[in-house]
C-alpha cells in the first residue's frame, strides 16, 4: 500500500485522513479543556490563598495596634504605681554612663573594700590532675 493510498482510501464515506485528522482535533479539543479546567480550579486555591494572606495581615495590625495601645508609658505608669507602688525615677538619680565608674568606687568604699578583690585559686602542694586523691587517713602513693 502506497502513502498516496492513504489519502484515497474511504471507511463508510469519510477519507482515513480525514478520520485521522478528526481524532487529532478531538484529543485537543479534550486536552484544552482539562487544562483550562486544571486552572480554573488552581486560580480558586490561589484566590482562596491571598484571602487568607489579606486576613493574617489585618490581624497583624490589630495586634501591632494593640501592643502599641499596650506599651503606653501613661498606661504602664498607673499600672506600676496601683500594684507595684513603683515610681518613677526621680531625675537626681539618673547618671551618665562615664560617671559609672566613679558611683561603683564610692560604694565599694561605702561597703569597706577600697580596692577590689581579686579571687585566685587555692594553692595545693599537689597536682589534683597528676596525683589522684588519696582518702581519709592514706597516704599517696609515690613513686610511680
Amino acid at each position: 500500500m502506497k502513502l498516496s493510498g492513504l489519502f484515497d482510501r474511504r471507511v463508510r464515506g469519510f477519507r482515513v485522513v480525514e478520520l485521522g485528522g478528526l481524532g487529532v482535533l478531538l484529543a485537543l479539543v479534550l486536552a484544552v479543556y482539562l487544562s483550562k479546567a486544571g486552572a480554573g480550579g488552581e486560580r480558586a486555591d490561589i484566590d482562596h490563598v491571598q484571602q487568607q494572606i489579606g486576613d493574617e495581615q489585618t490581624r497583624i495590625r490589630l495586634l501591632q495596634a494593640e501592643v502599641a495601645s499596650l506599651e503606653q508609658p501613661e498606661r504602664l505608669e498607673a499600672l506600676s504605681s496601683q500594684y507595684l507602688d513603683l515610681q518613677p525615677i526621680p531625675a537626681k538619680h539618673e547618671v551618665q554612663p562615664d560617671e559609672l565608674p566613679d558611683l561603683a568606687l564610692i560604694q565599694r568604699v561605702a561597703k569597706g573594700a577600697a580596692t577590689p578583690a581579686v579571687r585566685t585559686a587555692p594553692q595545693t602542694a599537689t597536682n589534683p590532675l597528676t596525683e589522684p586523691a588519696a582518702p581519709d587517713g592514706a597516704r599517696p602513693r609515690e613513686g610511680r
